[in-house]
């Protein structure tokens, strides 16, 4: 109810200066000026007293050389954690990629040593170009990897010190959140490495498990040679 009879008041006392200011159809210029600053600095001083009868005034930002490093450094943190996570897909993409060609290049030379013996020369060439390929395109993914990982690394270590110039320069929450990222992206890089090293194990358990199996093969193919021509020989001494 106080509120409220302060705006009457308020009101009343603009209705009442009215006529003052504005009886006079032809003012003096400067008394019209005159009255109209009185008019200007009572409600200014209604609005600081009356409380209701506020006009909003817009504060003026904080320009000051702390609060513009503040915020560029709040800008930085951002683009940094862009460039992060965007670095952190495509190297775990071409890790999953360079996997998946592993995997394939694994199942073509498991299949070639278990019907080895039973291939004829044309087959095995086929089957052979097909492998050849693969090993090209498991190489390509590696290269991929490998490019990828060094600006994964890079963002790294560019987010993190861009995390501590944002510290330094008093926009702490901006650091923290830019740190708390690089530990997610390690995490799943460290997961996705995980799968790499696996996959690289089962590849040279396949190369050991072809060594073998193909010494196996050609002595079988020697002794079979021999046998065939043993007779031949045995006829052109007779």
């Amino acid at each position: 109810m106080a509120a409220l009879r302060r705006v009457t008041t308020c009101f009343r006392l603009l209705r009442s200066s009215a006529p003052v200011l504005f009886g006079s159809r032809k003012p003096a210029v400067r008394k019209a000026v005159k009255w109209t600053n009185v008019l200007y600095t009572g409600i200014a001083s209604l609005t600081v007293g009356g409380g209701l009868c506020a006009i909003p005034f817009k504060q003026v930002e904080d320009l000051s050389h702390d609060s513009l490093i503040r915020r560029a450094a709040s800008l930085a943190t951002d683009s940094s954690s862009t460039f992060l996570s965007q670095t952190t897909f495509a190297f775990i993409d071409a890790i999953t990629e360079y996997s998946k060609a592993v995997h394939t290049l694994i199942a073509l030379q498991k299949r070639y040593l278990e019907s080895l013996e039973k291939l004829t020369s044309a087959e095995e060439d086929k089957i052979w170009q097909v492998i050849i390929a693969q090993r090209s395109q498991v190489s390509d993914r590696q290269d991929e990897c490998k490019r990828f990982e060094l600006t994964w690394v890079s963002a790294v270590r560019l987010c993190g010190t861009v995390a501590e110039a944002a510290y330094t320069s008093g926009a702490e929450h901006a650091s923290i959140t830019l740190r708390t990222n690089i530990q997610v992206a390690e995490s799943h890089v460290e997961e996705a490495r995980k799968l790499s090293l696996d996959t690289d194990k089962k590849l040279a358990e396949t190369k050991v498990m072809e060594v073998e199996r193909v010494t196996q093969y050609v002595p079988s193919l020697q002794n079979n040679s021999d046998e065939e021509e043993v007779p031949e020989a045995y006829l052109r001494e007779d």
